[in-house]
């Protein structure tokens, strides 16, 4: 039976997922690294579907284009992008490892990841030679790593002039947090800021009354855009004192051109993950020395 393209609905959400995990898994054994943790546990697996259903239901909701290839009615692969202010990124792209370079691959991309009608197109990749190549075909080139840091958190102090307050959803909540969107990333995105004040715990941190950064944290930290990169101490350690609360695990996902971020977590002797993204693009844009990408890093 041939492939079938089509565009995928909320109701794909679970043969997507399966796809994801087998793919992820398979990378992950090709490298010789363990991508999600207890990643071959049934229990483990089935937890991690039902946490991320939230967020895979935000992206088939807001998605700019959703394929999915099918063959003999089963999900083999699927490619999803999001377009916000004219800027897209690829946040999804898998196929299942026995269907992989056979074609099915590019199809899904260019379906999903067209080469016009953005300003800007960005992928963060994984490090699957195959899926880079493709990539680059696509018009898209690395221009830096992004790591993930972990620790086990403790109470921090940190010095610091800032204020921090919650963020509301409010219009005037909205209205800063695209402010500081168009000046540190170059575009805006109210839909992922509307998901993200509902599922995580968003603050602004305000020097002088003025809002200069925001963060949100939870179960899983990020974003984090800062006006002034030399804050990023403040901040990092109001994030681990409050996973510390919890008893959790402090992890964040770094660019690697944020030295501020990094040299405050290489001090704090935080571990990085062995497994890593590239930032690609088609061309440079934003200040991500001064940002912290969103975990996990499905958009940033």
């Amino acid at each position: 039976m041939s492939i079938i393209y089509r565009r995928g609905t909320l109701d794909d959400s679970q043969n997507t997922f399966e796809v994801f995990h087998r793919s992820i898994m398979d990378l992950g054994d090709r490298l010789g690294v363990m991508p999600i943790s207890g990643g071959n546990n049934p229990q483990v697996i089935q937890n991690l579907r039902e946490e991320r259903q939230p967020l895979f239901q935000h992206l088939a909701r807001t998605s700019d284009n959703f394929w999915v290839a099918e063959k003999d009615d089963k999900v083999i692969g699927f490619a999803r992008s999001i377009l916000r202010s004219g800027v897209r990124q690829l946040t999804e792209f898998f196929v299942l490892p026995e269907h992989q370079s056979t074609g099915v691959g590019g199809e899904l991309l260019a379906r999903a990841f067209p080469m016009d009608g953005a300003e800007h197109r960005f992928i963060l990749a994984t490090i699957d030679g195959r899926a880079v190549q493709r990539y680059l075909k696509a018009k898209v080139y690395p221009l830096f790593p992004c790591h993930t840091f972990t620790r086990p958190a403790e109470k921090v102090e940190v010095d610091t002039d800032l204020v921090i307050e919650r963020i509301t959803a409010s219009a005037q909540s909205m209205g800063e947090l695209i402010r500081l969107d168009n000046a540190i990333l170059g575009f805006h995105r109210e839909a992922e800021h509307a998901w993200l004040i509902e599922t995580r715990k968003g603050y602004f941190y305000k020097r002088n009354k003025e809002v200069a950064g925001y963060g949100y944290l939870g179960d899983l930290n990020g974003p984090f855009a800062l006006m002034n990169a030399n804050d990023f101490p403040a901040i990092l350690a109001h994030a681990e004192t409050e996973a510390a609360k919890r008893g959790a695990e402090f992890s964040v996902e770094v660019p690697m051109i944020n030295r501020a971020a990094i040299d405050y977590l290489l001090e704090r002797r935080c571990k990085l993950e062995a497994f890593f993204e590239f930032f690609m693009a088609d061309t440079p844009f934003g200040k991500f020395e001064n940002y912290i990408l969103t975990s996990p890093p499905f958009f940033v």
